[in-house]
């Protein structure tokens, strides 16, 4: 039986596919994130600061992104 990493941080392809917005409307939100937690540019965000910003259930991202 395979182990299966899970992951913390989001990437804009993640945003995609949870959101079906493009790429780039992808990177903006998540530009828009480290702006309101105020993060630096190479700082990660989160699964669950992402939850937390979007108003989305972790559990429902968390099946989309990792599966």
């Amino acid at each position: 039986m395979k182990n299966q990493s899970k992951r913390i941080c989001i990437y804009p392809k993640d945003i995609q596919r949870i959101t079906g917005k493009s790429y780039r409307q992808s990177t903006r939100i998540l530009q828009k994130i480290r702006i309101e937690l105020k993060k630096l540019d190479n700082e990660f965000v989160s699964i669950e600061e992402f939850c937390n910003y979007t108003s989305l259930k972790i559990e429902q991202v968390e099946s989309l992104i990792i599966g």
